[in-house]
């Protein structure tokens, strides 16, 4: 039964820390929420998502007071094979920041059909019926 608590705790942290797209748009929507892409320049520049804040992993010691901490500030990186988002939520959590994950990064957000930007032009993908129920 220890096994099966260790197992239900960890689902539960995980829970607590990780947020679908769907949940974010809804509390980015909502102002309770920003988007934090945490990917290098090229990756930005490629395209990121509409409304997000920049922040590359090698800018949040510099750029650590600019960040807000009435919100919750979910960060993200390019798909569920990355883990470059997880490394800068451990820091802006250890700096006291309210942290969420995205879970499935820029990927999911575009493969779900929600708001990117590419050199100032915002769009939105057809939503694929892999990953989401609108289609």
């Amino acid at each position: 039964m220890t096994d099966i608590a260790a197992r239900l705790a960890h689902v539960d942290a995980r829970l607590a820390y990780e947020i679908d797209v769907v949940a974010a748009a809804a509390a980015v929507d909502s102002g309770r929420a920003i988007l934090v892409d945490t990917r290098k320049l090229a990756s930005w520049d490629h395209g990121h998502i509409a409304g997000a804040l920049h922040l590359p992993t090698t800018a949040i010691a510099d750029r650590l007071d600019e960040l807000p901490r009435d919100r919750t500030l979910i960060v993200y990186g390019w798909g569920p094979g990355c883990n470059g988002a997880t490394g800068t939520a451990r820091t802006l959590l250890a700096a006291g920041l309210d942290v969420r994950e995205l879970i499935g990064g820029y990927e999911y957000w575009v493969r779900n059909g929600f708001a990117v930007e590419v050199d100032g032009v915002v769009t939105r993908s057809v939503p694929d019926p892999l990953v989401t129920a609108e289609g």
